[in-house]
């Protein structure tokens, strides 16, 4: 029998090797559909805990029609690769539910009954170039009629994929919308302009309260309520400014009896000072406190004081074009060192944004167990707030602040045992004339039925979009998407209230804060040293300036009197020396704020080196080593 010859061999075995590659690619499509690996830190494309914890608990089979216009949007491929990983997601989520989810899908081509159907439950196409429209949406229904929708898979939620879905079939397995009471001197529900913006159809809710509405099923209360529904097992108050004490006592005891509380109380409230609480239910004080209460349940807080942190300042533009870029102290990036990691409302949590924050301490003595959820970093001080709303300049901010060298508690959690802020009783009812008297109020609890749980924030500027949001729309759509936790913290401290926390572990995912440390640092470091160098020469230069207005103004030089039209040679030559002086001062100046990027120019050069041409060194001389192994085995084997 004649031998194969080495040629023929190789392309015999060429040829088996690509029919079992394509047999194994085959076969993983059909068999492997939901197997991955994901390399990334915090495990981004692996399915959290609380999606399956939710969907573990799906009482009755859940549809999904998942809409996707294939043709027609075939010639766009980012569309396409998004539509295909939300629908290998939605398989994933199928899988996990053994039977509970039914995914169905839906391809709406132009002028069919499907596209008829897409527009029926509510999604929204996207035109194209050619005319047609493409369907990216779903659309979920259970036994019980309950529906909800995703109308588009927009690009910019595309980090939110598994929270969105999640979060929709965690609303089809809760038929029953628990009741969220808020009480609000702020016009969360209408938004800037409060009522004024409503009645002239231009309301835009805020996105926090619109994300609770989808939610839980939400209840204002009125300011001046003296009781609480006892349908509602939540309550948020947002900014209390100037409560009555009927308001005050109705909270009192529907903490007693058992009721959570979650409190944004606020020494210089923001959006209250730029007219968000111009409203009758008179929010426009930007000081809000709950006084006896705090008292009561073993809080300190002074509301004439605001945090100021070096540290956590944020970056704002400013007026002064030889600063344009300032750090501002007041306006807070707290990162993941500032969180409680054990607590479940904290320990995901990425990044905050706040502005004018208050600060929170236990009282000595107290019945409760006061626990920091939110803090700011040790080299920050407290400010006055008068000092604070008269002065707004950054580099005056920063040198009034004196640090402590430990950090402010800005939220906390309250618990244990307490006793009515009310002991004297129930404050006397007040009616307008004409009007009839309140109801008769239950008889008074005197202390908590067991131990309480509230949780404090001093600040309510975290409800204030331009913060931790961008609001766009999208094909006729308000589209939010977060850059920072604001939300996430509200809604998880609210669903860990009510005694849930499957989407706690959701909400943070996709907005990782991934800040340059590195830069910051450096920010600080030359902030700090430019603020001294650049006041000196600033107060030099000022004097210089003063001194050479007065000499071209025909003062005295040396005792010599001389009118305003002519100057001695003296005085010229001290007016010249003057503007030398003034020259050089600027230069001082301009290289003082060039000294204040030249550390961080400098690591970015270092960074472009070392992607530019270090890795790619590093991987042809991995090659050459690689091919000099293998020529090395290659004549040791022609040796032998």
């Amino acid at each position: 029998m004649k031998p194969i010859s080495r040629r023929l061999y190789a392309i015999l075995a060429l040829a088996f090797a690509v029919v079992i590659f394509v047999a194994i690619n085959i076969a993983s499509n059909v068999y492997i559909t939901t197997a991955k690996l994901d390399l990334t830190e915090n495990g981004q494309f692996t399915l959290a805990d609380g999606t399956k914890a939710i969907i573990a608990k799906i009482p009755e089979p859940i549809t999904l029609k998942f809409y996707y216009s294939k043709k027609v949007a075939a010639d766009y491929a980012q569309t396409a690769a998004y539509a295909q990983r939300v629908h290998d997601l939605l398989e994933e989520y199928a899988a996990l539910s053994h039977g509970k989810i039914i995914l169905q899908d839906i391809d709406p081509e132009p002028f069919t009954a499907a596209e008829d159907e897409a527009t029926g439950n509510g999604l929204t196409g996207a035109p194209t170039d050619s005319g047609d429209t493409v369907y990216f949406g779903l659309v979920g229904t259970n036994r019980i009629d309950g529906k909800e929708t995703i109308p588009y898979f927009t690009a910019d939620r595309e980090r939110f994929l598994e929270y969105d879905l999640s979060t929709l079939i965690y609303h089809l397995s809760q038929p029953e919308k628990p009741v969220l009471g808020i009480l609000s001197t702020l016009p969360l529900e209408t938004g800037p302009g409060g009522l004024q913006a409503a009645m002239s159809g231009n309301a835009r809710p805020y996105a926090i309260y619109t994300e609770l509405t989808q939610t839980y099923q939400t209840q204002m209360l009125d300011p001046s309520a003296n009781q609480i529904p006892k349908n509602i097992s939540v309550l948020m108050i947002v900014h209390p400014a100037n409560l009555p004490a009927s308001a005050l006592y109705a909270i009192d005891q529907f903490v007693l009896r058992g009721g959570r509380v979650l409190a944004f109380i606020d020494p210089n409230s923001e959006l209250a000072g730029a007219g968000a609480g111009m409203d009758p239910r008179g929010g426009g004080d930007p000081s809000s406190d709950l006084p006896m209460l705090l008292k009561a349940w073993g809080v300190g807080y002074t509301p004439a004081k605001v945090i100021g942190d070096i540290d956590l300042a944020q970056q704002v533009q400013t007026a002064d074009p030889r600063e344009p870029i300032a750090r501002y102290p007041l306006w807070l990036h707290l990162g993941t060192d500032q969180f409680d990691s054990k607590d479940t409302v904290t320990a995901n949590l990425q990044s905050l944004n706040l502005a004018s924050a208050g600060a929170l301490a236990p009282i000595k003595g107290a019945t409760t167990k006061f626990v920091p959820l939110v803090t700011s970093s040790a080299d920050a001080g407290l400010l006055d707030v008068e000092a604070v709303r008269f002065n707004p300049r950054p580099q005056d901010l920063i040198g009034m602040i004196q640090p402590v060298g430990k950090p402010f508690v800005i939220a906390a959690r309250i618990s244990g045992p307490v006793k009515t802020a009310f002991p004297n009783g129930a404050p006397a009812p007040v009616t307008a004339p004409g009007q009839p008297a309140p109801a008769p109020l239950p008889p008074q609890l005197k202390q908590s039925s067991g131990p309480i749980n509230v949780i404090v924030m001093a600040d309510s500027d975290i409800f204030d979009d331009r913060f931790w949001v961008h609001v766009e729309n999208a094909f006729g759509k308000r589209v939010a998407t977060p850059f920072a936790d604001n939300g996430a913290f509200v809604q998880n401290a609210i669903e860990n209230l009510m005694g849930s926390g499957d989407l706690i572990s959701l909400r943070t995912r996709a907005t990782n804060d991934r800040p340059f440390t590195v830069v910051k640092e450096l920010q600080a470091e030359a902030q700090a040293q430019f603020q001294q160098q650049a006041e000196a020469l600033q107060a030099r230069m000022t004097a210089v300036q003063q001194r050479l207005h007065e000499l071209e103004q025909g003062a005295s030089t040396n005792g010599q009197p001389t009118d305003t039209q002519g100057l001695t040679p003296a005085q010229q030559a001290e007016i010249d020396r003057f503007k030398k002086e003034l020259a050089d001062t600027r230069t001082a100046l301009r290289d003082v704020e060039h000294n204040l990027r030249k550390d961080i120019d400098s690591l970015g050069d270092f960074l472009a080196i070392l992607n530019i041409a270090v890795v790619p060194l590093l991987v042809a001389g991995f090659a050459l080593v690689l091919a000099w192994l293998r020529r090395r085995r290659r004549m040791r084997a022609l040796g032998s």
